[in-house]
């Protein structure tokens, strides 16, 4: 046979089996199997499923279908669980095509919006989702299917480009909404476990990925169903998550790694979480260092309850740990925490001073030794409640001279406090902090150069100080004012003040009443006059400061 002639021939049957490619679409209605696809959808599913016109990609062997929606549980609403541009169905053409069965290799759903709805008992709306209990509501077509859903197993399922809106049943507050949604799984099936990846984009703009294997789904509640995965969350900003109320003054960007095991009932979560230009209160400021968390703990996915067992706070080199409880019932979650801190180093905390809103007298910063807390923080996320002690110790308040601020004071022992710093030899108090402000008792205050400061008082949100002290002078040059306030011969005197103004500009305001008592109003009325001891004429003419 001459050559040429061979290659017309195979030329011929190419171009013959090319048309017959081109054609079967032509011939072959799609449609035809629309009703059976969604009556097995929908009985693998639960829900009932709607599909749009179908079409057959013979090159691509897979059957495309357009507007598709599954419905959702009617308990929670009447409107879709999911909508999708399209639906790619990989096939097996020759079953299909000859023997009219069809053997699915693949799923891939296109820009779909899927809506996650989470009921007040805790039950979500997909927890039905091919649940042997759930019925999909009969298709217009009234053909039925006897699968068994043990036997459905898909090679390859895709989402791509979707929207995930999460919210609640009832609605009490705003949904939070995940685009550029994109889950990838690989050897879907009920009855068996199976790994998957899924990526998304949150509305505060931060980036979130899981990839793990998840399976078998749980026949009853597919919310129940075991999971293990690695999470990875990137520039989640905690103001715009819509997690917490903007009134808390909470923001920062967190980065979170973590690792997250589930069998259904609890989740354990275990891993690392960094953030960045934290902010603790409304009145608070960027922190200028990063903070960073050790963390453990232990989930009740019904209860929506947990216990933190590990909450290792750090600041370089100053470490506080956290560990306690925590409830969320609606959109509220509610903590019992406790917080130790022992002996952290002061220069490295300066930097979160102002993310917790604590603002020193302008001017000033605090230079070495150490902070140490024993702290309870109770009630609402939004609302918190932190009571306890702190004590601070070998420290230096530099660029406040205490004793050049309670001038009237010291002026009646001649001792000025020496320099433009506040040593502090100790600072404790017992703490109060909530959204109406924080309140100090049992102040003691030891300066070496100065004295021993008590008392308690208040500072309101806005930092207004309104405290009641007293100070114990050193020095033995207050004879004088001790023998006219009725407080002994020498020594030390204990001198009552207040301590006003906010805490940028705080002014100390000796109390005159508090200091000499009545037998001092005798004494300004003319009664009794005796000569004023040195300095006191002073304690009198000077104003607040």
């Amino acid at each position: 046979m001459p050559k040429n002639r061979m290659v017309r021939i195979v030329g011929g049957v190419v171009v013959l089996l090319l048309l017959v490619l081109i054609a079967i679409p032509f011939f072959f209605d799609a449609n035809s199997f629309r009703p059976r696809l969604e009556t097995e959808l929908g009985s693998a599913l639960g829900r009932q499923v709607k599909v749009g016109d179908l079409r057959l990609a013979i090159v691509s062997g897979s059957v495309t279908a357009s507007d598709v929606s599954a419905s959702d549980d009617p308990k929670f609403s009447s409107a879709p669980f999911i909508t999708a541009k399209s639906l790619k169905v990989g096939v097996q053409l020759m079953p299909l095509i000859f023997s009219k069965e069809l053997h699915i290799t693949g799923i891939t759903i296109e820009e779909p919006h899927i809506t996650l709805l989470r009921a007040s008992d805790g039950r979500w709306n997909y927890s039905s989702i091919g649940s042997t209990q759930a019925k999909p509501a009969e298709p217009d077509s009234k053909s039925s299917s006897t699968i068994d859903r043990a036997s459905v197993s898909v090679a390859k399922l895709d989402v791509v480009d979707g929207t995930v809106t999460v919210g609640t049943v009832p609605s009490t507050t705003p949904p939070h909404t995940y685009t550029k949604v994109n889950i990838k799984i690989r050897d879907f099936s009920f009855a068996n476990s199976f790994p998957f990846e899924m990526s998304a984009v949150a509305a505060d703009g931060g980036v979130i990925r899981v990839d793990g294997t998840t399976g078998p789904i749980n026949a009853s509640d597919a919310s129940d169903t075991p999971l293990k995965a690695k999470l990875h969350i990137a520039g989640w900003n905690l103001a715009r998550s819509g997690f917490l109320d903007p009134s808390s003054g909470i923001d920062g960007l967190v980065d979170v790694d973590g690792q997250l095991n589930s069998n259904g009932k609890i989740a354990q979560l275990n891993g690392s979480l960094k953030a960045a230009k934290l902010k603790l209160s409304p009145k608070g400021a960027p922190a200028a260092r990063d903070v960073t968390v050790q963390y453990a703990l232990n989930h009740d996915l019904k209860r929506r309850a947990g216990t933190l067992t590990q909450g290792d706070v750090a600041m370089g080199r100053a470490v506080a740990h956290l560990t306690g409880s925590y409830q969320t019932q609606g959109a509220t979650t509610s903590v019992n925490m406790k917080l130790t801190a022992p002996a952290m180093p002061v220069d490295e905390l300066v930097a979160m001073l102002p993310a917790l809103g604590v603002i020193l007298p302008s001017g000033s910063q605090l230079k070495g030794g150490t902070l140490s807390a024993d702290l309870t923080i109770l009630g609402p996320v939004e609302k918190l409640l932190t009571s306890g002690a702190i004590r601070l110790t070998n420290s230096e308040l530099a660029g406040f001279n205490l004793g050049a601020k309670m001038s009237a004071i010291s002026a009646l022992t001649g001792n000025q406090g020496g320099g433009s710093n506040t040593t502090i030899q100790n600072l404790s108090s017992n703490v109060r902090n909530s959204p109406e402000g924080s309140r100090l008792d049992n102040i003691n205050l030891t300066v070496p150069s100065f004295g021993t400061v008590t008392g308690a008082g208040t500072v309101t949100p806005s930092g207004a100080l309104d405290f009641k002290m007293a100070a114990s002078l050193n020095g033995g040059a207050v004879g004088g004012v001790t023998q006219i306030a009725g407080l002994g011969k020498g020594g030390v005197a204990n001198l009552p003040f207040k301590i006003q103004g906010t805490t940028s500009n705080p002014t100390f305001v000796p109390d005159v009443n508090g200091i000499l008592g009545g037998q001092l109003q005798n004494l300004i009325k003319g009664n009794n006059p005796v000569k004023l001891p040195k300095g006191l004429g002073g304690l009198f003419g000077k104003k607040p400061f």
